[in-house]
């Protein structure tokens, strides 16, 4: 063969190389996809994704696996999700408090690690309202009573949350602001789970958590609920007031959702979207979340990016109202 033969050879099997991707690309998905779950097991993220996987599964033909990566309120299993390659294999739960960790650095003049447009949101499934509680060890049998009893013993109640401005900080500081900028003291940890636990145990007093988290220790007397910070009542908990029904102009919903890394391409969007509309409507998943407390309160990805940027104003809104905090 000829030099020019073989440049001519050569460069029909280039083109014919570059050509085959379109009909001969992998299908998605191919091998296992993990789900990062950036809080400690029994936060809100954990219990909706878990049985959420089970039923996405056999959707996708490949398994679905959660990784928990806690940390820091939820922003360093965030910024695994944010720094992921973007193939689909790596996607990230959160949580409402996704939406302020940028705003949460500037006002402490750090530059932040990821924004929210390092993130595609691709579906939401709850909207759950959270809800003050107390241990069976309090007194308090309504929202007042604590109310008043705080103000008499200014920072002597401790509060547990998931970490300094978390899911569960915000809604807490929103409170002791309406309240007259009411003092308690703050004890952070790592997730949901643990604030539930220190709790329970009474290294704290009071908590502002998710009805799907702590409905069960409601049920078993073991904590008590004061007031929700949904516009209405749950079904869950009918006999319990909202905190406008008792004067506070608070409204706040900790909400779960699915994300990919900007850059994901749109047709591995598209048929995570499919798959996550029909596992989040299955009978095992809304029984699940039944069981949990929580209505399904689904949103694919038009509505959810909507509602998403929506909801980080307000977010964001919060953080710059309670301000600098340490602790």
């Amino acid at each position: 063969m000829d030099r020019r033969s073989f440049v001519a050879g050569s460069a029909a099997s280039a083109a014919a190389l570059l050509t085959r991707p379109a009909a001969a690309q992998e299908a998605y998905p191919s091998r296992p996809i993990t789900v990062i779950n950036p809080f400690p097991p029994g936060g809100a993220a954990d219990v909706v994704m878990r049985p959420l996987v089970a039923v996405l599964e056999p959707l996708l033909k490949q398994p679905v696996v959660v990784d928990t990566k806690a940390g820091a309120a939820g922003a360093i299993g965030a910024q695994v999700g944010a720094n992921a390659k973007p193939d689909g294999y790596t996607l990230l739960a959160h949580i409402t408090s996704i939406s302020g960790f940028a705003e949460v650095d500037k006002l402490f003049g750090r530059t932040p690690k990821f924004t929210r447009d390092n993130f595609i949101p691709i579906a939401r499934f709850v909207a759950d309202p959270c809800v003050l509680i107390v241990n069976d060890q309090q007194p308090y049998k309504t929202l007042k009573e604590f109310t008043d009893d705080a103000k008499k013993r200014p920072d002597e109640i401790i509060y547990s949350s998931s970490g300094l401005y978390s899911a569960l900080h915000i809604p807490m500081a929103l409170y002791m602001k309406a309240a007259g900028d009411l003092k308690l003291r703050h004890l952070p940890t790592n997730g949901g789970g643990p604030a539930l636990t220190a709790l329970l145990g009474n290294n704290s007093q009071a908590l502002a958590s998710s009805v799907s988290a702590c409905l069960a220790q409601i049920k078993a007397g073991k904590v008590r609920p004061l007031a929700l910070f949904g516009a209405q009542r749950s079904k869950a908990l009918p006999d319990v007031p909202t905190m406008k029904e008792l004067g506070y102009d608070i409204e706040y919903y900790l909400w779960v959702g699915l994300f990919a890394p900007k850059g994901t391409p749109d047709a591995i969007v598209t048929t995570l979207r499919g798959a996550l509309d029909k596992a989040a409507h299955t009978d095992q998943f809304k029984t699940a979340m039944t069981n949990l407390g929580q209505d399904l309160d689904y949103m694919d990805q038009p509505a959810f990016q909507k509602f998403w940027d929506a909801d980080a104003k307000r977010i964001e809104e919060a953080v710059n109202q309670i301000g600098k905090v340490q602790g």
